[in-house]
């Protein structure tokens, strides 16, 4: 078996269901879902693993999902806040996207944070459990963070290396071509909105070998604007965004202080994505 292969166990009345019942989100902002605000949501925030949970639910009667992701977290703070609670769940599946904020804070070393993160690996793969693993995205399409594309290409080698070891399932980010368009990404140029969230959420569905109906979303035109109009809205995402995260980082503070996790036991999940039950129960196309 390869690493993108996973067997579907075959049932009578259902030839494509899925053979996990309980599934665990381990992670940073990414997997919590931050960029895609959803009111009705735990945390009010859906996000790609949540509608991979919501895919995952519809095969599966008795599937429970926990999400123990928490924005602005480290590797270091990862490994030792998620790893034993989530192996307490005893998942059969367990995502887990650690690392990118290691690798976008200045003079990181990507080996170091492959190593910590290893170690992270060694202990889920030993429950047993089906594990993902993501690779970093192709930073190439954005000014932002553009310098830090070889940086993040030699974490994901290290990602894949890591995989290859443990038998992991890897979701690959970086091939993902899709979502490289600012259009997939929040106001702050640095997290997924609902379509980047969704396109990975697809990605990580046939990662799984798991049909599903996801299609794909299309974002709207880039709308035109002039050198000065362009400038000015550089102006508000430096103010409203970068300058925050800088004092952040001076005062050693994080985005994910005081934050709970929003799903930290495994429940039940609503097969209806959130935010569309008012809509369905009077009728609506949803």
């Amino acid at each position: 078996m390869t690493q993108t292969e996973h067997p579907i166990i075959p049932m009578a009345d259902n030839p494509t269901v899925h053979p996990w019942r309980r599934y665990v989100a381990i992670g940073d902002s990414f997997t919590e879902g931050i960029g895609d605000p959803e009111t009705s949501s735990p945390g009010g925030h859906r996000g790609w693993a949540d509608r991979v949970a919501e895919v995952l639910s519809q095969q599966a009667p008795d599937f429970a999902y926990a999400n123990l992701a928490v924005r602005g977290k480290l590797i270091a703070q990862i490994v030792a806040d998620q790893i034993e609670p989530a192996l307490a769940l005893k998942p059969d599946l367990i995502t887990i996207c650690a690392g990118g904020n290691d690798v976008i804070r200045p003079g990181t070393d990507p080996d170091v944070i492959s190593a910590q993160f290893e170690s992270a690996i060694a202990r889920l793969s030993a429950s047993g459990a089906t594990i993902v693993v993501f690779t970093a995205i192709d930073t190439n399409f954005t000014p932002v963070f553009r310098g830090l594309r070889g940086k993040a290409a030699i974490y994901n080698e290290n990602v894949r290396a890591i995989a290859e070891t443990y038998d992991c399932i890897v979701a690959d980010q970086w091939s993902l071509k899709s979502i490289q368009d600012q259009r997939f990404f929040d106001d702050d140029r640095l997290h997924l909105n609902a379509l980047g969230h969704h396109e990975v959420a697809r990605m990580v569905l046939r990662a799984l070998n798991v049909p599903n109906d996801l299609q794909p979303m299309q974002p709207d035109p880039v709308p035109t604007r002039t050198w000065r109009e362009a400038r000015a809205v550089d102006l508000v995402w430096a103010r409203s965004y970068f300058v925050p995260w800088v004092l952040r980082r001076l005062r050693h503070q994080s985005s994910g202080d005081n934050i709970s996790a929003k799903r930290p036991e495994p429940l039940p999940v609503i097969t209806l994505a959130p935010g569309q039950n008012a809509a369905a129960s009077r009728g609506e196309q949803v």
